[in-house]
């Protein structure tokens, strides 16, 4: 679960990225979800636009992510979802050794 400063942090370096993934009319698939975490797995932090022509709106989408995966829903802004999950890989790890900074200063 993240802070209120992690969530701000991840959302204040989301700010400039651009949607890289879709969510369309076919919805939330096994395929769609094993791309978006490989992606994660690189990047930790990423944007997903939901088309207008979805079957689900965002709202019901961020919902669904963050209850059937270990992605967490960062935030949810019109028609496009922050996420983020730690890499597994060390050597990608960028966000979360930044996330693992503010708590220490926290504490």
């Amino acid at each position: 679960m993240l802070t209120g400063k992690q969530k701000r942090y991840l959302k204040a370096q989301a700010h400039g990225m651009r949607p890289i993934f879709q969510i369309g009319k076919e919805g939330l698939t096994g395929q769609w979800f094993k791309q978006v975490i490989n992606a994660l797995d690189k990047r930790e932090l990423l944007k997903v636009n939901v088309l207008q022509g979805s079957l689900i709106n965002t709202k019901d989408a961020g919902t669904y992510i963050a209850n059937h995966s270990e992605i967490t829903v960062v935030q949810v802004i019109g028609h496009v979802l922050v996420l983020y999950r730690k890499s597994e890989h060390v050597q990608n790890r960028n966000f979360s050794v930044e996330l693992q900074k503010i708590v220490q200063i926290k504490e």
